[in-house]
Formats: C-alpha cells, structure tokens, sequence
C-alpha cells in the first residue's frame, strides 16, 4: 500500500504525461449531457416574503424569482408561476398564478380571521417544472397562529416508553390562555390520528397548572406521523379546538453512513460521512465510537452539527464494522456499518478554505486494479448543467492517480465531480461546493442608528457586482420590527440556502441559513460533510446515459390560453369551430379545432374569477357535441411535507408575536376598522363561519337568509329535488324557482352561477355533485344590491373549483360556461405617511411588518431609493433586501436599527 500511495501522489507531479484532460474518448457522454440539458432545462424558484410566520388575519407578501439553474440567470422559460398554499391536512387552501416579468413577479395571500392554527406550506412552480420531481418546486413550511378567534396557548411535549414490543407515546399537553394563567379542570374532548387512520378518542380534564397527559402505543419498530385534535370546554359556551401534530411514535435513534465517493473498499483508506437522527428526522448531537467484530476501537463518532461528521476507516478484508452509540442513560446500541467491497475504488476530495482550486485523489485496491490494467477512467465535473471539467486516463500498476484542477471556471453552489469506468458505468461520485465571493454586494446609505417612531427612513441603495461594478438588478425589500417579530436566521430559508443549496439537494435540510452566515473554516468543514450525507437530486447519470428520460408532458406557459377539445360520445369532433365570450370583456374570441378535436385560444391576459362561455359546433354547423377543458393547474398529487419541518408547539413558539397580533387586533376593534362578530368571548370563539372560498355574494360570502353546502346536497339527481323542502317559501313549477309571494307577478327566482347570470330554466341543467355552496336571498336587506334583477329572490350556486384551477359546467349542449385560473392582482402594501395630517391618526400603529417593497430596481448606477415611516413600536427594526441583477448573481443584506 505504501508504494501504491506514493506512486499516486508522485503521478500528480507528472499530470501531463499520466493524466491528459480530454474529449475525444469522452466525446458520448459529452454530447449526451449537452442534448439533456438543452431539452430539459432546469429552473429554480424562490419566494422572498415578508416575514418568517404569521397570524390569522394577516397578509402574506412574497417576491418570487424564477431562475435557470444552469447560469442563475432570469429564466426565459416560463412567463407565469403557480403560487399554492396548503394547511396541515395537506390540503388546497388557495392557488393563484402570478405573471412573470424577466424571471420575477409578486403576490400575497390574505388570511380569513378564522384561519385555523397550525404548520402551512407555500408552493411555488411553472408549468414546465411539472415535468420533474416535485422535489424541485420551492415548498416551504411555515407557522400561523390564530388569537382572533381564540386566545389559547398550547405547549406540547411527547415522551416515550418500552412497552413489551410497542412503544407507549405520552403527550403532555398544557393549555393557558396569552397571559400565561392555566386553563384548570377544563374537559377535553379529543381524537388521535395516525396516517389519516384514527386510532384512539375520548376525553380527560385538565388539572390545576392546564396539563393534560394522553397515551397510545404503537409498534415500536414502525414510525409514523399523525396529528391529535382536542376540544377544550372552557366554559358552558366556549370550545376551544387545537391541532397538534404528531412528528414520530417513537423514541428510536438512527445512525446512517455515506462513504465518501460512494464505497468502502478493503485495504483503501476512505472519509465515510455520517448522520445521527432522532425519530422526527432532526439531527442528535450524540457521540459514540466506531468499532470493528471484535469490539476494538478505530474511530470516533464527533458530530460537528445537527447529527453529521465524519472519520476516517480502512476496513481491512473479511471483517465487518459497527458504530456505537452512547445515550446519556448510560445505554448504548450498534449500527453496522456498510460492508466494504473486495475491489473497486475510492474517490476522495481535498478543498481547502479559500483555496482556488481542489484535488480529486482516486485508488483502485490490489484486486481492482489486477482486472483493470490498461482500462480507461474518467473524469466529469459539472455544476448546474455546465460541463466544466473532463479527463481521462490509462489504469497502471500504480493503483491510482491526482488530479488538480482549477475553480476558476466552476459558478458558486453545489458541482458534482463523477468518476466513469472504461464502459462509462459511473463508479464513484462526490458533491462539493464552491465558495466563492461571487455574491452581489448590497450597500445601504442615509440610514441612521436610532430613529423616533413614526420618523421617516430614506435609504439609498447600491448593488455591486463581485467585480465592484455598478448593475442593474430586481430586488425586494422587507422591513419588520424584529421586536414582535423574533427571528433565528439560522433557521430562515432565504434566497442563498434556497438557491444554492436545498433546490439541489434532496431530503430536508435543518438551518439551511446557518451555512451562510458568519462563514468560517468550521462551518464549510460542515457544510462539506452535509454534502456527503445528502444525496443529489437534479438527474442520474444512469438516466442520461440510457436516455431513461422523462417524458414531456407540460410545456412552458408564456400566456394564458383556453385549451381544450370537442367530442361526441367520447370520439374526437375534427375541424370543430369555437367561440368565447368573457363575461368582464366584450370581446369574442374564436378558434378552429384541429384533426384531433384539439383547440387553443392563446395570448390572452385576463384575472382571475374571470368567466367565459365556450361554444362549440361541429364542422357542419351540429350543436350536440362536449367541450372538455384543460386544466394545467387541477388534478396535482401534493406529496406530503417533512415531518421534521413541522413545528409542534406553535402558538408557545411565537408568543411574543401573537401578543401583539392581540394588540393591533384590539386596537382595529376600538377604531371600527374591523368586526368582532367571530368573538364572543375575552378568550374564546364559539361560532365557526362555514369556509366558502368560492362565494360570488355580492353580500359577502355566507350573507343569506339561507346557506346550503355541498353536503346538503349529496345523492340529489337534480337541484330542484336538492333544493325542494330546505327554503321556506321556495316552490318550483316547469323547472323554474319561485317564492311563493311572488308567484302573483310571475317572476322567477333569479340564478347566478359562479357569479354569472344564468335563465331560471337552467337551474336543472347543474349537476348537484359539482356544486359546493347554494345562498338563498329573499329578504330585501339581501337582494338590494342586486337591484331589479333580485327583486322576485336570488339563489347563488358556487361551484367547486378545488382551490384555484378552472372549472367548467354544462349549461346545454355544445355550451359550457368556463372559469380558468386568470392572472392573480397583487394588492399594494399600505405604507403610511405620517407626514400627511390626515394619515397621523391617533390610532396606535402596530403592525409588524413595517415596510414591504417588491419592485425595487436599481438603475445604470446600481442605486435605488425609497423611504417609509416607522411604527409606534419601539425596539430593533429589521431591513433584509434580496435579489439578483442581469448576470446571474444573487446577494442577500440584513441590517438593524433602532427606534426608541
């Protein structure tokens, strides 16, 4: 082994003569790489968005960037986003689509006052992106609390004990309302659910301090998430419901170990990479030692951060190896490790802090290089798509070889170096990141340490290039009082950590933000053995290489477009002529179907809820045909998020927040600028509005004399059978809706489905299993707004429309009515001016979030300006801009001052 070795390392000193980069016997592979990444083009995507959690009853405002992977440039792929967000139970709460400007647009989401508390997600992708792994798509986990419709703060803790062979799961439960005082000898209903499953219900009352204890087993070996939903009677018209989840059953460690380029191989020195886990997926900072059979010591188990380190091993033939746990009961348990292969080889980097370039060191043991003599090996080293690095070498007796090669022209982010043999079989591969300082510099001018509350703020800004030239770029600007608003940035995902780490690694990552921030040696030693124990997701080289490749089944949206087909009787009508009439347009719009019954209507710009009618005829003019619409937005499988994102205690973890969101709420209420019709008590909220997303109520949504949901309609053949006996006074006659004081005039009831007027003899022609809500108006303080259209009544009928995609409904043959998911309109962030007399009220300003700007351009100069005002709020102000200029650099800048 010794002459093996100083022949490797000799060989370096001779590079040119041993090791020639080259194309030529690589020339396949290169081609093949180039052709997949033409074709399938890689895009990143992050959301900036104001603040780190949120509150019932706030807003969500977001910047989203859209990049290409290969450059980070602004991705030309794709000119609409799709924006989603999602609530605990996995399940649709709102989609919209944003238009994109040269890779960026913006939005924001507004929370209903009854929002239940819990972990949501924020989605984000383009159509394209579809055609990969949702892995891809920005996903984001985040907190909302809810203290408008209740004040109850729940802190939740599990403990676990043996069990025969289960494992009983105790979670002790404390209830108190913001103030701190308990909720004591409170009756709880709850129910406890396992993978959707429900698997344990009843009930217990708390005690004197608010606890509550709940038990369950589980087979010990078998993990498993769930959520468990209790209701707290705190008084004979109060009920409190929470929602707290289940992230493990089970209080088992696991020890994972990755060696280093893919193998152990006897006799072969190798940096194996491991990972300590809890059983909720977060890394145990727990040391142990690695052992061989015969319980002899080799190495020790020191993780650096959140479970992950690494050693060295030369595992020697024959034997095998296990790694040793010690818990602080004095216990321990053994994880074996990987067996080490007879032959083969082992790739191993050397980076150096600041270095400018790096040393791939590969060896081949006696056996593997006895069989390869004379064989090729080959380098290919890629970041992004970009094929930056080939070579390719001759297999001596020597056993290995060194190659070093410059960084220069590798980007910043994740690179991938992959070792092939002679028939192109990848047989070894190390992730390893390149840290450069090619991140924009961001500097601020005009603002001061210490300002006055309600003071104005000007602040100049420049954005540098790492060549220290001026740029043009987009960025957005967040200001919040971190006071309310308590930030740990280590745990922060922002636009670095997204782009340049988690878009490209799979599984999650914890603290993504902590390897960025005050980077020093330590810190990129861990960030390189989080490389090794997390695995690359952008493609498989065995994929390219077996053109395995996905199919393309989702193309690059540029424009909106109507899409759809013609049938009858499920075959294709040919050469079908279309009309469209969009209900807030007065414009027609018209298309031919091709041969396959398949039309487009395209280039359109049009927002949301917008409403068309679709008529189709055949080529000779025949009205019975279908119109099936397409839907790129419906129909999607949400995988479910990882549980060691998902935040257990929710409102005790953003305490201080809620207690503010209290304040302002109270202080709306005593100006009249909002209603505390969902808050009956000091503490509590009895009555729940029934959610109706889709409501076209001129009124508001659920303002009727009568609501009747999807439920009160099931199993109804028609909607005047769902409908008859559950309205007083309604009657129906020939199809047609009447109340009976107005059957003297003759007039209907008028129908307005999905917000459009329809005949009243239309009402049967609606399918009752596709109708989600039906409001009944017949007293005048409802129909007034209607006019002379709702003097005889109205009855509105809400369609399901699953969240944000398009729905359609027949009204007759060869007719459909048709609403698309339409461009989202972004409000604009309320930014007072306390200069103006009429906009210096005395009413307290609260808010959190003090200042939000998505549409910040710097201009040839590479400065851009604004100004706000601050709060009544004292304490440390936060401002972080994020953002990208033309040529593919990014840069993020956080900086604080304060107001007293």
């Amino acid at each position: 082994m010794k002459n093996l070795r100083y022949a490797a390392f000799c060989c370096l000193a001779f590079l040119s003569l041993g090791f020639v980069a080259s194309i030529s016997s690589l020339q396949g592979i290169i081609e093949s790489f180039g052709k997949y990444n033409e074709k399938y083009i890689q895009e990143k995507v992050y959301l900036h968005t104001d603040k780190p959690y949120y509150a019932s009853g706030d807003e969500i405002w977001f910047k989203a960037y859209v990049l290409n992977a290969k450059d980070l440039n602004f991705s030309p792929q794709s000119n609409l986003l799709y924006v989603e967000l999602l609530d605990q139970k996995n399940q649709l709460k709102k989609r919209i689509r944003i238009p994109l400007a040269i890779g960026t647009g913006w939005g924001n989401f507004s929370l209903p006052d009854t929002l239940k508390e819990g972990n949501y997600r924020i989605r984000a992708y383009t159509n394209w992106m579809r055609n990969f792994d949702p892995d891809f798509y920005y996903d984001h986990i985040f907190k909302i609390g809810n203290i408008r419709t209740n004040q109850m703060i729940v802190e939740t803790h599990y403990t676990f004990a043996p069990s025969g062979s289960q494992e009983q799961v105790i979670a002790n439960i404390n209830y108190k309302n913001i103030e701190g005082n308990p909720y004591a000898n409170k009756e709880v209903v709850y129910k406890i659910e396992l993978e959707g499953k429900e698997i344990s219900k009843g009930k217990g009352v708390t005690d004197e301090q608010g606890n509550l204890q709940l038990k369950f087993t589980q087979p010990a070996a078998v993990q498993k998430t769930g959520l468990i939903t209790t209701s707290v009677k705190i008084s004979e018209r109060a009920l409190v419901e929470k929602f707290i989840p289940v992230t493990h059953t089970s209080n088992e460690y696991s020890l994972q170990f990755f060696p280093e380029g893919g193998d152990l191989v006897t006799d072969l020195r190798s940096r194996v990479g491991f990972k300590i886990l809890k059983s909720d997926g977060l890394g145990a900072d727990i040391k142990g030692h690695v052992e061989d059979e015969s319980g002899k010591p080799v190495a020790l188990l020191n993780p650096k951060y959140k479970g992950m380190g690494a050693f060295s091993l030369i595992p020697e033939s024959g034997k095998k190896y296990f790694g040793v746990l010690k818990f602080a009961d004095g216990t321990e348990r053994k994880y074996p490790l990987p067996e080490a292969k007879q032959e083969g080889v082992v790739l191993s980097l050397l980076q150096k802090e600041n270095a400018d370039s790096i040393v791939i060191r590969v060896m081949g043991n006696k056996s593997f290089v006895d069989k390869s003599i004379g064989k090729s090996m080959n380098l290919i080293a890629q970041s992004g798509g970009n094929l930056v690095y080939s070579a390719t070498t001759k297999i001596s007796d020597q056993g290995g070889f060194i190659v070093k090669f410059s960084l220069k022209e590798f980007p910043l982010g994740i690179s991938q170096i992959t070792l092939f043999n002679d028939i192109f079989q990848p047989i070894a591969e190390r992730l390893f990141f390149v840290n450069k300082d090619e991140y924009l510099q961001m500097n601020l001018s005009g603002l001061k340490n210490n300002y006055k509350p309600r003071e104005k703020v000007n602040i100049t800004f420049n954005a540098n290039n790492p060549q220290k030239r001026n740029v043009v770029g987009s960025f957005s600007v967040a200001v919040i009082d971190e006071t309310k608003v308590p930030v740990t940035e280590e745990e922060e995902h922002t636009m670095l950590s997204e782009i340049l780490l988690n878009s490209d690694l799979r599984g999650n990552i914890e603290n993504p933000n902590y390897y960025f921030i005050n980077q020093n040696i330590a810190k990129l030693e861990q960030l390189d053995n989080l490389l090794l124990t997390q695995g690359w997701r952008r493609f498989k080289w065995t994929d390219i290489l077996n053109q395995t490749l996905p199919a393309i089944n989702y193309q690059p949206e540029h424009s909106l477009a109507l899409r759809g087909r013609v049938k009858n009787n499920k075959k294709v009508v040919p050469n079908a002529s279309i009309i469209a009439f969009g209900a807030k347009t007065s414009s027609i719009l018209q298309a031919t179907a091709n041969e396959n019954g398949e039309f487009v209507i395209d280039s359109l710009v049009f927002p949301d809820s917008t409403k068309f009618v679709i008529q189709a005829r055949s080529e000779k003019g025949k009205k019975f045909v279908e119109i099936e619409m397409d839907d790129s937005a419906k129909d999607q499988v949400v995988p479910k998020p990882q549980q060691n994102d998902l935040s257990v205690n929710i409102s005790s973890s953003m305490l201080a927040y809620l207690k503010n969101s209290k304040t302002q709420y109270e202080e709306l209420l005593k100006y009249g600028l909002t209603s505390r019709t969902i808050m009956l008590d000091e503490v509590t909220v009895i009555e729940k509005k029934k959610e109706m997303d889709n409501s076209s109520n001129l009124n508001g949504a659920g303002s009727a004399d009568k609501v009747l949901t999807g439920q009160d309609l099931e199993n109804a053949p028609t909607m005047e059978f769902a409908l008859q006996g559950k309205v007083p006074g309604l009657i129906f006659q020939d199809g047609e809706a009447f109340f009976m004081r107005n059957m003297a005039n003759g007039e209907p009831v008028q129908i307005i489905l999905d917000g459009m007027y329809v005949e009243p003899d239309m009402l049967n022609s609606i399918n009752p299993n596709d109708v989600e809500s039906v409001e009944i108006l017949k007293s005048i303080s409802y129909t007034a707004i209607y006019g002379s259209r709702g003097s005889s009544g109205v009855i509105i009928i809400n369609t399901k429309r699953g969240g944000g995609g398009g729905f359609s409904n027949t009204y007759s043959p060869g007719i459909i009515s048709y609403m698309p998911l339409g461009l989202f309109v972004a409000k604009n962030f309320y930014s007072p001016d306390y200069e103006k007399p009429e906009q210096a009220t005395p009413m307290n300003d609260y808010r959190s979030t003090v200042y939000w700007n998505p549409k910040v351009i710097t201009d040839s100069t590479g400065n851009a300006r604004f100004s706000f005002f601050n709060t009544d709020g004292k304490g440390k102000y936060r401002v972080v801009i994020e953002g990208t200029d033309l040529k593919g650099h990014i840069g993020r800048k956080v900086i604080h001052y304060n107001v007293n």
